[in-house]
């Protein structure tokens, strides 16, 4: 039977309890042939006679979930024009909402997927790529609502839904690395145990391995090599079957919302998996390659590159930018997701050559009812020039903090003239976010994330270990700002051993008491290693997956981070909702919301900031000073505290500062003991010392003396 003429909208495949609607775009396309693909590979093609707006449709009666089908559109092949339509090609849907299946590529060194039309005769190409499948829009959400947590209450943890889940004990086999896996109320329970209110998935699109990479032997394990925008990943998926990866990702997402927990996606919209001139036709390449591509002006036989990866999407043309919002509408409206990671943002900013911070796509977030309700985040750079954009998103969204990084690193390694700086981050980078009307919540402070070394890794090496990768070194930062603690990887000496596990502590504990959202790396805080990879994007294996008995060899450290997120919780004077002022709260009152010190006890002064020796500093946070009301209108007010920070190599005596600022304070966290205290212990009287030990922090709490 032909298709019936259908609907031009909505794209893609869409069932509907008795049939599909398919539709696509393409304005260079002369005609479409819908394929049907059976069990034994098998094609049945439809070709679809109804245009409307460049978008081919057809609806057919009796096909329904589980259906796989791809597309051969017939058109012009001339890539010195940018044209690369090719019929031998079966592509998939753009707006696939499940794919099953991947690459041959034993397949394709005998020109599949690539080459050009007339070189081989593909009839059974179907065999060897990967499908569009139909799948069920129906799901039971019962009750589920978005947690919406405020920015300001939000705790991140970033992970990676295989990598979390393959190596935990009390996750049954068939579930391990899977979303089932990650909604196993284990892993639920240990994420609620250290806080967390947020879980920040690495890309779940699906995506495929490159054909350098399968090669080697080697598989992509990060999943920055997208396919498909609406799809969930098959491989993370414990049924797959009948496109069962998306009942299985909405259940995960159900599990995790019953606790609490936000679901954000990191969602790779700068480029695609078909990569450079040289790569696979898989896609969006043979369906118009002018409209969804970045082309070079003069040569559009290739793609303009900001994200060395091959090829950058062309955020320019409207249908490529109705793809990303339809997809980003998808995931909330559709899977119920909580906010998105925008890998290497600033690609999406080029509508010319420069980062436009107005650019069209921000404009459509900024418009848009559905999606600008939810959390952005940007990863503030691409590879491009001028990439580098901290600091420079509009105001809706929120950043990826490098700054905070390199900052953080630095000063806890001991280099010099870090003072200033540290105490901008700390504070929650004013310098960056202020004068657009951002609150401190703009900054997504981290120290570690999965590209770079983890928090294990960064105090025990001072250069990558990058050979299970097969690149020589070449590949990863070389730029770690780590510090071996003397030893260069694993070491048996205790005082060694100690330094690490005191400068994991530091680390952790100024993370989670700076302003702003504070993100977490999966693993970091049971001292999960990579061995020194700061690289791991192809290692899916023990190398990369997270260590469960670390758990409880370093059960010490999970405890610390928990009562760490526990203590921010407690208290919103690390977690304010606007900046400081460094004024006195309030008509009558001299004490300023925020004042810092030396360790001898006076303040500081603008020689202080500048010395360049500099390796310790007091804060004092204005508990009174807040400056903000809660949810039923009441002025939001907390206990004051003293921060005082030392990463000089030797111990110093802090002198408290006088009795203006409270008669007594008592230590309530403690990183040389590794101790987070419930209620504060035995005060110290205003002008009185203690001992501050090297490498160290303390918080101390204001008490009355």
């Amino acid at each position: 039977m032909p298709p019936w003429p259908g609907m031009p909208y909505p794209l893609g495949a869409t069932y509907d309890g008795v049939g599909t609607n398919f539709a696509l775009f393409s304005e260079v396309a002369e005609y479409v042939e819908l394929c049907l693909i059976d069990a034994d590979g098998t094609e049945e093609r439809h070709r679809l006679t109804e245009v409307d707006g460049f978008v081919h449709h057809g609806y057919l009666l009796g096909v329904g979930p589980g259906q796989r089908y791809g597309y051969r559109v017939h058109g012009p092949y001339d890539p010195s024009r940018g044209l690369r339509c090719n019929p031998n090609k079966l592509l998939i849907d753009p707006y696939a909402k499940a794919i099953a299946g991947d690459v041959d590529w034993d397949e394709a060194l005998f020109g599949y997927p690539f080459g050009a039309p007339g070189e081989r005769n593909d009839a059974d190409s179907a065999a060897h790529v990967p499908h569009a499948v139909v799948v069920n829009p129906f799901f039971d959400w019962g009750d589920d609502r978005p947690p919406r947590t405020p920015y300001n209450e939000t705790v991140v943890y970033e992970a990676h839904v295989r990598g979390l889940t393959m190596n935990h004990p009390e996750v049954p086999p068939r579930l391990r690395g899977t979303y089932a896996g990650l909604a196993h109320p284990a892993v639920v329970d240990h994420l609620t145990k250290l806080g967390v209110t947020a879980i920040e998935l690495m890309p779940v699109h699906q995506f495929i391995t490159d054909h350098g990479l399968a090669e080697k032997g080697l598989r992509n394990y990060w999943g920055y090599n997208t396919i498909g925008f609406f799809a969930p990943h098959e491989g993370y998926a414990a049924l797959p079957e009948q496109a069962g990866q998306v009942q299985e990702f909405k259940g995960m997402v159900k599990a995790l919302h019953e606790a609490g927990i936000e679901v954000i996606l990191d969602v790779v919209y700068n480029h695609t998996a078909e990569g450079n001139h040289l790569g696979p036709t898989l896609s969006m390449r043979g369906i118009d390659n002018q409209a969804y591509y970045r082309l070079v002006e003069d040569e559009p036989q290739y793609y303009m590159d900001y994200t060395g990866t091959g090829n950058s999407l062309n955020v320019r043309h409207p249908h490529t930018l109705q793809l990303i919002m339809d997809s980003l509408r998808y995931w909330v409206t559709e899977m119920h997701v909580d906010g998105f990671r925008f890998d290497l943002a600033a690609t999406l900013a080029r509508e010319f050559y420069d980062v436009d911070r107005l650019s069209t796509f921000f404009d459509l977030v900024q418009q848009d009812p559905t999606v600008s309700r939810v959390k952005l985040i940007a990863e503030p750079w691409d590879v491009g020039p001028g990439g580098y954009q901290v600091g420079n998103f509009p105001p809706l969204w929120t950043e990826w903090n490098g700054k905070f990084r390199d900052t953080v690193r630095d000063f806890w390694r001991g280099e010099p003239a870090t003072l200033g700086e540290f105490a901008s981050r700390l504070t929650g980078s004013s310098d960056l976010y202020q004068d657009d009307g951002r609150r401190p919540y703009a900054s997504v402070n981290f120290v570690t994330a999965h590209d770079g070394f983890t928090l294990q890794d960064l105090v025990s090496y001072n250069g990558k270990h990058n050979e299970a990768n097969g690149e020589d070194g070449r590949d990863g930062a070389d730029d770690n700002r780590s510090w071996n603690c003397g030893v260069e990887g694993p070491t048996d000496d205790p005082e060694v051993l100690a330094l690490r596990a005191k400068q994991r502590r530091n680390l952790l504990a100024t993370l989670l008491l700076s302003q702003g959202v504070p993100m977490l790396l999966h693993g970091d805080e049971m001292g999960r290693t990579q061995q020194g990879n700061n690289n791991v994007y192809c290692q899916d294996n023990e190398l990369s997956w997270m260590d469960w008995s670390l758990a409880d060899t370093n059960a010490g450290q999970v405890e610390f981070t928990a009562a760490l997120a526990a203590f921010r919780k407690k208290h919103p004077v690390f977690r304010r909702r606007r900046f400081f002022a460094g004024k006195p709260i309030g008509k009558g009152e001299e004490l300023r919301d925020i004042a810092w010190f030396t360790p001898s006890g006076e303040e500081m002064k603008e020689q202080n900031w500048d010395d360049g020796f500099g390796k310790a500093i007091v804060a004092f946070l204005n508990g009174e000073g807040i400056n903000d009301l809660d949810a039923r209108g009441m002025k939001v007010t907390d206990d004051s505290f003293l921060l005082a920070f030392n990463a000089h190599y030797e111990d110093i005596e802090l002198t408290l500062p006088n009795a203006d600022y409270g008669a007594g304070w008592a230590v309530v966290v403690d990183t040389e003991a590794g101790t987070v205290a419930g209620e504060p212990g035995e005060p110290v009287p205003a002008g009185g010392s203690l001992n501050l030990p090297a490498r160290s922090l303390v918080v101390l709490q204001r008490v009355e003396a």
